[in-house]
């Protein structure tokens, strides 16, 4: 693993603080100053940052938290146009941590957080229920039933995606449940439940049929709910969702069927 890498993974030090380090010569390997931006490292390298061992996390070794993502606010370190990120809104001591997965600038709500980036991609790559509030301005038709129940293959599935996204076909799994919570006017709003986490999945499924996505909404990830937590706001996990997420680690839960 390369050396920034290897820091930004194991301590609170970003990438580009990491780099910014070595090259002040305040990163040793085996007590020898690196000045190699590249330096990959090997099993048995004790790695030093300002004369403290920064040792390797376990593979499942972790702190975990729920972050109430706002809309306006991006997935992302930095921004090239200025625009607010999620970075911006942590707390300090939660800037290092890797998001799992992803909600665009317009969605909100649960976003979990980790600082061990085997757990964020276990988590990633699961087929673990993701469960969300969404709002759309049409009435849900016959045909957006079906598709909910048993699946959908779209070859033109930009409609709903951004705008720059190289993704032009997709196929959508059937969900794995929903329920209309709610009619006001031409809007509708539903709860729905997917196991997959696909780019703008949602906003291109109802945008398919013509319906726009007006408010979407994280409510649960697994087992781990958003319940009451006040938007902007992080809160850890507490001692059962750490139980739970720790047999779906060992494999007792099965979340990729």
């Amino acid at each position: 693993m390369r050396i920034n890498k290897y820091i930004a993974h194991n301590s609170k030090y970003s990438r580009r603080e990491a780099d910014r380090l070595i090259k002040e010569g305040r990163v040793n390997i085996n007590r020898i100053p690196i000045k190699d931006f590249n330096y990959q490292v090997q099993k048995g390298d004790r790695v030093f940052v300002n004369g403290k061992e920064i040792k390797p996390k376990g593979a499942y070794e972790l702190t975990m938290v729920v972050f109430n993502k706002p809309k306006g606010s991006l997935v992302t370190k930095k921004d090239d146009r200025g625009r607010t990120t999620i970075y911006h809104l942590l707390p300090g001591k939660f800037r290092h941590f890797i998001p799992v997965g992803r909600l665009d600038f317009a969605s909100e709500g649960l976003l979990l957080l980790t600082d061990n980036v085997n757990v964020a991609t276990k988590l990633m790559e699961s087929k673990l229920p993701r469960v969300y509030n969404i709002k759309i301005d049409k009435m849900v038709t016959d045909d957006m039933i079906e598709a909910m129940k048993n699946g959908l293959v779209v070859e033109d599935a930009t409609a709903g995606a951004h705008k720059k996204s190289k993704i032009k076909s997709m196929s959508f799994a059937p969900f794995l449940g929903f329920m209309v919570r709610g009619v006001t006017g031409k809007y509708t709003k539903l709860r729905v439940m997917i196991n997959e986490g696909k780019n703008r999945e949602l906003r291109r499924f109802f945008a398919h049929f013509g319906a726009e996505v007006v408010e979407l909404k994280r409510v649960a990830y697994g087992e781990i709910e958003l319940n009451n937590l006040p938007t902007g706001k992080t809160r850890y996990l507490s001692t059962k969702e750490y139980e739970w997420l720790h047999k779906f680690l060992k494999g007792e839960i099965d979340a990729n069927s």
